[in-house]
């Protein structure tokens, strides 16, 4: 069985973050639920997130500040922001994705985290062998057969 993978979910609404959480955790994966930016940059220094989903529009340290000092730390951690109150986003982000709340469905959202964390992971190793040729001597010559 594989390790789940943790989400950092960020939202200052409580009840917002409470239902994507439970969304989350139904689908097998482990959420550390953060209220504020501030709280949310410091679990991520204890390290063990795999991907960051975060509000855009919070008091003092905004989703963008966030994901801005999370892809200094490591850029290669996919990270989502999303907005109720912004519905276009472009403003340059460091963010993977930008989702304006209610304009999707969940069934995306989670589409969308199984994608960035499958690229994070890499592709799938090929488990497919490949013919070595050995030399068999033959009447004094060598013919390469594969095993």
């Amino acid at each position: 069985m594989r390790p789940k993978k943790t989400i950092l979910c960020v939202d200052d609404n409580e009840q917002s973050l409470s239902i994507r959480k439970v969304m989350l955790e139904t689908r097998g994966y482990r959420v550390t639920a953060c209220t504020s930016g501030h709280e949310a940059l410091e679990k991520f220094k204890n390290g063990g997130v795999d991907l960051v989903l975060s509000d855009l529009v919070m008091p003092e340290f905004d989703g963008a500040k966030l994901v801005e000092q999370i892809k200094k730390l490591s850029p290669e951690t996919p990270a989502i922001l999303f907005s109720g109150k912004i519905k276009i986003y472009d403003k340059d982000t460091h963010a993977d994705i930008f989702l304006p709340k209610g304009m999707y469905a969940p069934v995306e959202l989670l589409e969308r985290i199984r994608l960035l964390l499958v690229k994070k992971r890499g592709p799938k190793k090929a488990n497919m062998s490949v013919p070595v040729p050995v030399p068999i001597p033959v009447a004094g010559q060598f013919r390469a057969i594969t095993r």
